[in-house]
């Protein structure tokens, strides 16, 4: 129990903390303005003529925040005005599945995430504050981070101006408004697209991923500065020289010369000497000093992110100002065909980040929550973070200093460009006010006006822009647009070529159209390409929807859309399979990936990727690319730990024509290596072994002693091994380890010498249901009915487009692009897989049958029919979609594949082997088919019976 003499003392210790805190803010430069707003929306766009910033609004607010996160706003209608465009989600309108989703009180869209409230146009926001005495004759300063979109300031009555930058804060100087004393602030913020289109899908507006929503996110305040004040300050480091070029803007705003001086201080992890110099300004002036970082600056990259702050202090003669301002000693720059971070070779290896924050619907301004975001991207082998069409808050670049990423940032915009539209010269502002508020951060490394860019005269307008921004930033590389055009003067070119699938590629694609194997490369483009190539949004790989993560969206972004889903799926059946088709989908989705990066890290003189995405992707039709969820979650097919095993700093590769083999052919592997590490490996030994299912070592080996230099393309040696050991059909797996980094590869052996099928003469195989084989059927004989792919008729699988991928993007926005579905779906221990060894997913070994199959859908039959390899549907139709299963026809049995298992079957090993297996399993006692089906309910599913 405290003492009454204490209570006394620390109630006068508080008192006085008190009186000094009080003092101090009254003396503070900065007045927090976050808290209570009055606030009023208007709808009808009347507030400006009917001078609502003269009277009291009748509501009020929180700020910083969205007006949905206040619970303002409208419900979603049918009428909802929606930022993005629709392309094919717009069936959601008119198809009948959809009706129940159309009507009030269920309103649910299946395109992307559903806003609790929704709201397009202005909103009126308005304080009252109370400006200091000792702020007289002061520069005084609004600065509002993050509004969105375009803001209007009335002080007292009186317009004081609008911004409406999206990418860095709106500053509004006061000077000339404002004395000691009360006034009221209104501000207008209108969230419409007027005069600037940046482009309805950009992600910096659009209700595709953060939302189009009204409000102010971030830092909120006034600041006051003195008559001579420090305003913009750029930090050039030149790495060789071991000093840096700092260029400050000056501003005077007495109407009288001055006597000044201006002290530069850099802290970091060594101590550095203060520079101090003077100067006489008449009015505004920029000031040029130079500042010697000392005998060993700590360099800034990935490995080493070691951040300076500079301190600079102004005095005159009635007045100090001071600024920190972080910077980093780096210089990162196209060399030849790759990027290089202080004269060593960078690969890009990147997500995107579209502006996905279902929580708030906004980006986060706190630089802890950056942090995390970078240190889940570092931990699945990645360096590097494009922002599409948007730029993020200085938390973001703050966080990716401290954490090393690579950052490339875009100009807001994903638009019609060059046809002298307001547009055109918004973006020179929009790119020039975001070098100048993010500029110095050490990580901010690239720049793109935006995202595929359009219009009659898009490559001739970006020209000029490259070279402007080129001429005037040194620090940076440019590109004119992520994904085109090429440009000889840009720096380098974000190119969509270097992909194992494009958008309407379709089933011709290199993962669906060449067996497998891992050799190709990218190795023409590049040497067609006179700039670093950094692949533009490769990856777009489909998983099944994680409904178990619906619990996560607790904000102002409902996954309704996922509800959609789950409820076909449970009313056709299949609830209970919801977590085993997430996981059986997500490892094909890992194994596209793990395909698209190391073909990448083969490209010899690559300059890197941008994936598409290492998260999830809520709109465009919902885009389930991630292997982690919105939330940057993981989903539980695949750890950071083997993410980052093919897409890490160092990977070694494997280059295998095929990955399918007899046991008289030899395995033969040209091993080589991907090494982006800090320091090249010396005098390592690296070590290989094949290993069966079952964990056992068949042999093992190393190569020579060698050095590894920093790049790719980089030779290890050789792997031949005879397999004729191999007496049965057997999984191996080829591992490679330098040092701490292993990668890994699937491949299969089968027996050339298959062992004699007991009773394999009960079996009839055919490819039709003739008269005589029903007949055969129904007197209790045994067929294996193998159909030829297209002989299935549409509505009943025929038109399902199967191949061997995951769905690319998502079958809405591309218009039901091939493939449409997620691999299988099987119990790897079910009889009919004892001489084909399979896991529960689909794995190199089906990429034959799923390129000569037909789905099968099996929805018209009961429930209790379960096939023995379900394929995995795309997650709009939930169809109960079967490649192989067994039914009972009369007294016989039946086992229907939709795989085709007799065209040009001596050159198709894997559908040699599956084939012996199936009749193995039908010539023993285990097959056993329970469902009893009518013959001619099987005979509907085909083309001619």
């Amino acid at each position: 129990m405290i003492s009454y003499k204490s209570y006394i003392k620390t109630v006068v210790v508080i008192f006085g903390f008190i009186i000094v805190y009080s003092c101090e803010q009254e003396k503070s430069p900065v007045m927090d303005l976050s808290g209570t707003w009055q606030f009023q929306m208007d709808s009808l766009d009347a507030g400006e003529q009917e001078e609502w910033y003269a009277t009291k609004l009748n509501d009020t607010i929180q700020l910083p925040g969205s007006m949905a996160e206040n619970g303002k706003g409208n419900d979603i209608t049918l009428d909802t005005y929606w930022m993005g465009n629709m392309w094919n989600d717009s069936l959601w309108y008119k198809s009948p599945k959809y009706a129940e989703y159309r009507q009030p009180g269920n309103i649910k869209v299946s395109f992307w995430l559903s806003p609790e409230k929704v709201y397009y146009g202005p909103a009126w926001y308005q304080k009252e504050i109370n400006i200091p005495e000792d702020w007289k004759n002061k520069n005084i300063f609004l600065e509002l981070e993050r509004p969105h979109w375009e803001s209007s300031l009335w002080l007292d009555g009186k317009k004081v101006n609008s911004k409406n930058s999206l990418g860095t804060a709106h500053i509004y100087d006061l000077a000339e408004f404002l004395t000691p004393g009360k006034h009221s602030i209104s501000l207008r913020i209108d969230n419409r697209i007027k005069d600037i289109d940046v482009g309805r899908d950009a992600h910096s507006i659009s209700d595709n991923t953060q939302t189009n929503w009204n409000g102010i996110v971030g830092d909120i305040q006034l600041v006051a500065k003195p008559q001579v004040y420090i305003d913009l300050v750029k930090i050039n480091p030149d790495v060789e020289g071991k000093e840096v070029e700092v260029k400050i803007q000056l501003k005077n705003t007495t109407g009288s010369p001055q006597e000044i001086s201006l002290t530069l201080d850099a802290k970091g992890a060594e101590e550095l000497p203060s520079k101090a110099e003077k100067f006489q300004i008449d009015a505004d002036r920029e000031i040029t000093m130079r500042y010697s970082m000392g005998k060993n600056p700590a360099l800034w990259d990935e490995f080493n992110p070691n951040v300076y702050q500079m301190k600079l202090v102004l005095k005159s003669e009635n007045s100090e100002d001071s600024k920190n301002v972080a910077f980093g000693m780096r210089e990162f720059k196209a060399d030849g065909k790759q990027f290089a971070i202080n004269g060593r070779p960078v690969f890009l290896r990147g997500t995107l980040e579209c502006a996905i924050f279902p929580l708030t619907g906004y980006p986060p301004t706190e630089v802890e929550e950056w942090k995390r975001i970078f240190n889940v991207i570092k931990d699945h082998g990645l360096n590097h973070m494009r922002f599409h069409s948007w730029c993020p808050p200085e938390a973001a670049f703050i966080a990716a200093d401290k954490t090393g990423i690579y950052l490339q940032v875009e100009a807001s915009a994903w638009a019609t460009i060059g046809d002298g539209e307001p547009i055109d010269e918004w973006l020179y502002k929009e790119a020039q006010d975001i070098l100048d508020a993010y500029g110095n951060h050490p990580s901010f490394v690239m720049m793109a006006y935006g995202n595929e860019p359009h219009g009659d005269h898009h490559k001739k307008y970006l020209q000029k822009f490259v070279d402007h921004f080129k001429e005037r930033e040194k620090t940076k590389v440019f590109t004119a647009g992520a994904g085109w055009p090429f440009m000889e003067s840009a720096d380098y070119f974000n190119s969509p070529a270097p992909r194992i699938q494009h958008w309407a590629e379709g089933l011709k694609s290199i993962i669906n159209s060449k067996q497998p194997q891992t050799v190709f490369d990218y190795d023409e483009i590049v040497e067609n390409t006179s700039m670093p190539l950094v692949a533009h949004e490769i990856g777009q790989w489909c998983v099944y929807p994680n409904f178990k993560g619906m619990s996560k969206y607790t904000g102002v972004l409902k996954p309704k859309n996922f509800e959609i889903f789950q409820k076909t799926l449970e009313e056709n059946h299949m609830g209970q399979l919801a977590d085993s088709l997430l996981l059986a989908s997500g490892k094909l989705q890992a194994l596209c990936y793990k395909a698209d990066i190391e073909a990448a890290l083969r490209t010899k003189n690559f300059a890197g990727f941008q994936l598409l995405d290492l998260h999830d992707f809520p709109g465009q039709g919902t885009a389930l690319v991630g292997v982690l969820d919105a939330f940057w979650g993981e989903k539980g097919y695949i750890s950071p730990v083997e993410y980052s095993a093919f897409s890490g700093e160092t990977v070694p590769l494997a280059r295998m024509e095929k990955r399918i083999f007899l046991n008289s052919d030899t395995l033969k592997a040209s091993v080589e290596i991907a090494h982006y590490g800090e320091k090249a490996f010396k005098g390592v030994v690296p070590k290989w072994k094949i290993e069966k299912a079952d964990g056992s070592i068949f042999t093992k080996g190393e190569f020579s002693k060698k050095d590894v230099e920093i790049g790719n393309g980089i030779p290890l040696g050789d792997v031949a091994i005879p397999l004729n050991k191999i007496e049965k059909a057997e999984q191996l797996t080829l591992s490679v380890t330098v040092e701490d980094h292993t990668n890994t590869w699937d491949v299969w052996v089968y027996p050339e010498e298959k062992k004699t099928i007991s009773n394999e003469g009960t079996i009839r195989v055919v490819e039709k249901l003739n008269a005589s084989t029903i007949d055969y059927l129904k007197k209790g004989g045994k067929v294996l009915l193998n159909i030829t792919k297209d002989d299935v008729k549409s509505g009943k699988g025929g038109d399902i487009g199967v191949g061997f991928s995951s769905i690319f993007w998502n079958t809405s926005w591309t218009n039901g692009q091939k493939p449409n579905t997620l691999g299988i779906l099987c119990n790897p221990e079910h009889p009919a897989f004892n001489a084909f060894p399979t896991e529960y997913h689909s794995n190199w070994q089906w990429w034959d049958a799923m390129s000569n199959s037909n789905a099968i859908v099996l929805d018209q039959f009961s429930p209790n029919l379960k096939p023995i390899v379900r394929i995995v549907d795309d997650w709009f139709e939930n169809r109960r979609t079967a490649l192989i299963f067994e039914v009972k026809i009369g007294e016989g049995k039946l086992l229907i594949s939709g795989v085709d298992l007799h065209t040009n079957l001596s050159e198709r090993l894997e559908a040699q082997q599956l084939l012996y297996s199936l009749k193995n399993y039908m010539a023993g006692d285990q097959f056993d088919p329970k469902v009893k089906i009518a013959i001619e309910d099987i005979q509907s599913l085909f083309n001619n019976g």
